[in-house]
């Protein structure tokens, strides 16, 4: 489960949490998880509103583990411990 000491993700301003995936490395890639097929945007570094949402040094607590902004390029279904994989043969990267 969720580590309780962790804030929610909802709190965080995060719409999708994963763990154990290079984000940096999907900028500019497309990739899926669940049925959803997205492309990495940009990094997503965290910013004031961390301040905000978690305290004094909250920015500064989050550094590192800000996000990735991607696009929605084909919706779909995302389910609790879906992976981040890459798209199906056939689609280009």
């Amino acid at each position: 489960g969720r580590d309780r000491r962790a804030p929610p993700p909802a709190l965080l301003r995060r719409n999708v949490v994963v763990s154990g995936v290079d984000l940096d490395a999907l900028v500019g890639r497309r990739f899926r998880v669940g049925a959803a097929l997205l492309e990495g945007a940009c990094g997503c570094p965290p910013c004031r509103a961390m301040d905000a949402a978690l305290g004094p040094g909250g920015r500064a607590a989050m550094r590192g583990r800000g996000g990735l902004c991607a696009r929605v390029v084909e919706g779909g279904e995302i389910r609790l411990r879906d992976a981040v994989r890459p798209p199906a043969a056939g689609q280009s990267l």
